[in-house]
């Protein structure tokens, strides 16, 4: 069973910086799509930052210059450094990958299970 475990949320006072990770478990062929989003109360979830097979990252513009993604396909883990944290980053972030089970097969949409932070003084 495959499953996708994040780790690395917390508390940080503003202008502090926390790293996210999220790791594959279980056995796959490769991995496609992986991004991180997130939400906050009484919002809608958001694309935060991205990088696909290719490697080139894209990030939503609230966080461009402050947030990197990084992905390690042979280790299965996807990264977000954050840096220069704000309040309005506090939201429940979320990793999302596109994975190949087996050879031949579709890509299907996995989901981490969820990881809170709070940024605040």
């Amino acid at each position: 069973q495959v499953q996708l475990v994040e780790s690395g949320g917390g508390l940080v006072q503003p202008g502090g910086s926390l790293r996210l990770s999220c790791a594959v478990s279980g056995s796959i062929f490769s991995i496609g799509f992986m991004g991180w989003y997130r939400q906050a109360p009484g919002k809608q979830r958001e694309l935060v930052a991205s990088i696909p097979s290719s490697g080139i990252p894209n990030y939503a513009a609230s966080v461009k210059g402050r947030f990197t993604i990084s992905r390690d396909s042979a280790k299965k883990t996807v990264a977000l450094q954050m840096n220069s944290l704000k309040p309005e980053d506090t939201a429940v972030y979320y990793c999302n990958l596109g994975i190949q089970i087996r050879p031949g097969g579709s890509y299907e949409d996995y989901w981490g299970q969820g990881t809170q932070v709070t940024v605040s003084s």
